[in-house]
């Protein structure tokens, strides 16, 4: 993502170790030219974080959230009762 684009997909997971799965997706959006971020955040170890990053999320220019932890559906579905916005699991 170049540093004037706004992120157009966040990018969640879990924890550090799911980086390595996370990035593929980020390569693809960066192959197809969406911008995204990636954003580490746990609904178990941080929930606090789970429930504020979604809210905002809109007004800054996300339009979907693609969210991973593990083998767990708690991420996208923790985050999606925070957002109206679509999240893919």
């Amino acid at each position: 993502m170049s540093s004037g684009d706004k992120p157009r997909v966040a990018i969640v997971m879990g924890s550090e170790s799911d980086r390595p799965f996370m990035t593929e997706a980020e390569k693809m959006l960066d192959e197809l030219g969406i911008p995204s971020k990636l954003v580490v955040m746990s609904a178990h170890r941080t929930p606090a974080k789970v429930q504020e990053v979604p809210p905002p999320a809109a007004g800054q220019g996300i339009e979907v959230f693609n969210a991973g932890a593990g083998w767990a559906a708690a991420l996208p579905g923790t985050i999606a009762a925070w957002t109206t916005l679509p999240v893919i699991g």
